[in-house]
């Protein structure tokens, strides 16, 4: 019995290092692959695999392992750069242990390149091989280990599938059910969540770094991505790659001080990210020489993929699979960049003309545009970021990927999320559920009521109704804001603040109708506010700092809101990064020929309070209004 070649069990998969590879079903046409693949192997290993020394294949081994039906005999290799690194196979056996065309039984074997032994190849290979075998009607595999084989004996013994195992002629004897089970599922999620955090981390955190594109042009887009890391302070070794570097008399040999090459296989060190910023038709020959050099990871900021139509959606498929194929995940096309502020990296890969300063905040967004204001906005209001990410067209690299990486990274406190599109729902159901378990989550989520996407976003793309992605969230325990400012709001309060012991909030401020306003808003999002203490309009610091302590000291008060109106002659608010830390103490007057007024004492007395809240276990917030309409 024998099918056409299965090309739905073709699947890129990230390992555990968070690098990537091809996994396909092994074909005639690979024979001197898998010769070159096994010479490559060592005496021990092959030893483990045949248990006995087998020092080579011969022709009809050859022929053994690369024929396959597909149904009873399947063999599946894992691929980097057109080279197996791993193999995997199975044999459907009946009862007696013998080859048979109609067993629900298969022996599985698998072979691991020593080089790439420890990346998770033979735990991803047997999740695939899994799939495979039920699709055919096999139930059950069996396999044999040499008890000095401890790694494979691992990978077994912890798939979380129903086993049995004995020890018989001093060789270990595995028989395992490939029915899912709760356990198993786990181990593929506990393994997808490791791959795919550390394949962000690979990208947040590279050791050197490529800019090819950079040229003489101080506005192009390479040149600024150059001057970003520059300026940024990047740790590691910089290196800018143009092509016109090739011929001496163009004179190129550095650019701010960096040195230039003209392709990134003329650079002697390992590279680990290369940012690309040249034209759409070069992308896949630099690809490919990244692949060539060991690269582990792509920015690709040029645009003119899936964005400009069906051609150019053709051509982002195809540099994902080249990139994937080749060991590197791709963070675009059409990417604003990376922002890494971890003071042992400083990584600015991207094309913001702000930096904001550290901080606990991580940023991931779809769109350039909205990452650039975003990065502004943080800047302006002088809130610190942890990293940042803005994926363009998202062919690769997503917003779940970031949040694997968000729930691992010490440094992130407070993940917030821009979203156009979901590729996956129900996987983002899960990760936000379990990163939100950790850490705030915020989403602001775009076409609120369009439910339009951006024609980049080629990768698989569900749409859902707003009232849907309501649903999702509150299930998942995601905070949903409509603006910038509103998803700024909350991640200043989240970040500096503790959350609430109940919903009882007191509010304490010098306007009436604005305590009034502040209380109808904490109702409405079903709050329980306690009637506003109004100090009047003439109240003074010492006053705030009176009536703060006595709502902080209300054994009937969770949280406190601090509702403030400038004093007459003050050109603002203090700035209250944190909802009580104080950044700035005194603002220009509103008339230039009046003296500025001091709100330094207003400043302290409610950073005090502040302060008394959070050592009483309380929250203090402060809303801000001003003018007629104000603003809560």
């Amino acid at each position: 019995m024998s099918e056409s070649y299965p090309a739905h069990w073709e699947a890129d998969i990230v390992l555990r290092d968070g690098g990537t590879a091809r996994i396909r079903p092994i074909v005639p046409d690979d024979a001197d692959r898998l010769v070159a693949f096994y010479q490559r192997v060592s005496d021990q290993s092959k030893y483990y695999r045949f248990f006995a020394p087998y020092p080579r294949l011969s022709a009809k081994d050859v022929r053994h392992f690369t024929h396959h039906d597909f149904v009873d005999r399947v063999g599946l290799a894992a691929m980097v750069n057109d080279e197996f690194i791993a193999t995997v196979r199975y044999d459907r056996i009946d009862e007696t242990g013998r080859p048979s065309g109609s067993g629900t039984e298969a022996e599985v074997a698998f072979l691991v390149e020593d080089e790439h032994q420890g990346r998770g190849l033979a735990s991803a290979l047997l999740e695939h091989i899994a799939a495979s075998a039920r699709e055919r009607g096999i139930r059950r595999f069996v396999a044999e280990v040499l008890p000095d084989n401890r790694k494979m004996a691992k990978v077994f013994t912890e798939a979380g599938y129903t086993q049995q195992r004995s020890f018989t002629d001093g060789v270990l004897h595995f028989e395992f059910d490939l029915t899912p089970t709760e356990e198993s599922l786990a181990v593929m999620r506990a393994r997808e969540h490791r791959a795919e955090a550390r394949s962000m981390q690979r990208l947040l955190a590279p050791r050197s770094v490529a800019v090819i594109g950079a040229g003489r042009n101080p506005v192009g887009v390479g040149r600024t991505v150059l001057r970003n890391l520059l300026t940024g302070g990047f740790t590691g070794p910089l290196y800018a790659i143009n092509q016109a570097a090739a011929d001496p008399a163009a004179g190129l040999t550095e650019l701010d001080g960096v040195p230039v090459h003209a392709a990134i296989g003329d650079v002697a060190a390992p590279v680990d990210l290369a940012v690309i910023a040249v034209p759409a038709e070069r992308v896949p020959d630099v690809v490919a020489d990244c692949g060539t050099a060991g690269v582990r990871g792509l920015v690709v900021i040029t645009a003119g993929f899936a964005e400009t139509g069906l051609d150019g959606r053709a051509r982002q498929r195809e540099l994902v699979h080249q990139a994937r194929a080749a060991g590197m995940r791709v963070l675009g096309p059409n990417a604003f960049g990376l922002i890494n502020t971890d003071p042992e990296i400083r990584l600015d890969a991207s094309l913001s003309p702000q930096l904001p300063r550290r901080g606990p905040l991580g940023i991931f967004t779809q769109s350039g545009a909205i990452g650039a204001a975003l990065l502004e906005a943080a800047h302006r209001r002088g809130l610190g970021i942890s990293s940042f990410a803005s994926v363009g067209n998202r062919a690769d690299v997503s917003g779940n990927d970031l949040l694997q990486f968000f729930e691992e990274d010490e440094a992130t406190g407070v993940a917030l999320l821009y979203l156009e599109s979901f590729g996956n729902p129900r996987k983002f159901s899960r990760l936000a559920r379990r990163v939100a378990a950790r850490k705030p989550l915020v989403v602001v989520k775009g076409g609120r009521d369009t439910r339009s996407i951006p024609a980049g976003h080629a990768a698989a793309i569900t749409k859902l109704a707003d009232s849907t992605v309501d649903t999702l969230f509150d299930q998942a325990g995601v905070i949903r804001v409509d603006t910038i400012t509103e998803l700024y709001d909350a991640a200043d309060l989240l970040a500096h603040q503790p959350l609430t012991a109940g919903p009882r909030i007191a509010i304490v401020g010098n306007s009436d109708s604005l305590g009034l306003l502040t209380h109808d808003a904490a109702l409405g999002a079903g709050l329980q506010p306690l009637l506003p203490h109004d100090l009047t309009t003439g109240a003074t610091p010492d006053d705030f700092r009176r009536g703060l302590r006595a709502a902080i000291d209300r054994p009937d008060s969770d949280a406190v809101v601090a509702v403030v109106i400038p004093p007459i002659g003050a050109g603002g608010f203090p700035t209250f990064p944190g909802s009580g830390l104080i950044s700035r103490t005194s603002l220009p007057a509103l008339r230039q020929d009046a003296p500025p007024l001091d709100l330094a004492p207003l400043a302290a007395a409610l950073r005090d309070s502040a302060h008394r809240a959070r050592a009483a276990g309380a929250v203090g917030a402060v809303a801000e209004g001003g003018g007629e309409g104000g603003e809560v």
